[in-house]
């Protein structure tokens, strides 16, 4: 067994986060600095490794954005589900949002018909402001 696939106290924990947060996704020092705030301290390059593995298991999905070029990781509570629709995500808090949507996959169909080009719905994420920062911002005055 390899030296990720070890149980420890620290993976379990790390673990345990990221179930519990499935609708998120976390870079690893936004992981790092949770779980220093949840009186953890876990070491960053631990936490990389583990999650390293844990996409390699297909247990967490890895994102890249295009801009950044920053990872961030999220746990996949229905492996399989996951990998038949697309994603929204929230550029303001980073909750991510499952799209299964019978209105997308007619796009997604169009555009293979139409088009000749497969989405990859695994790895497509739309961008936007969710309801709730959307709110938040309408209260605030910042529209």
């Amino acid at each position: 067994m390899s030296e990720t696939g070890y149980k420890t106290k620290q993976k379990a924990v790390i673990l345990d986060l990221l179930k519990n947060n499935c609708d998120r996704e976390f870079t690893v020092d936004g992981l790092v600095e949770l779980l220093k705030s949840e009186s953890f301290a876990v070491g960053r390059t631990t936490v990389y490794r583990y999650l390293d593995y844990l996409v390699k298991n297909g247990d967490v999905r890895k994102f890249v954005s295009d801009s950044t070029r920053q990872a961030t990781f999220q746990y996949i509570e229905h492996k399989h589900e996951c990998e038949e629709h697309m994603h929204l995500k929230c550029i303001k808090c980073g909750k991510l949002i499952h799209l299964s949507c019978d209105f997308m996959n007619g796009v997604s169909e169009h555009i293979l018909s139409h088009h000749n080009f497969r989405i990859d719905n695994a790895k497509t994420t739309l961008l936007g402001i969710c309801e709730d920062c959307y709110r938040e911002e309408a209260t605030n005055g910042g529209h």
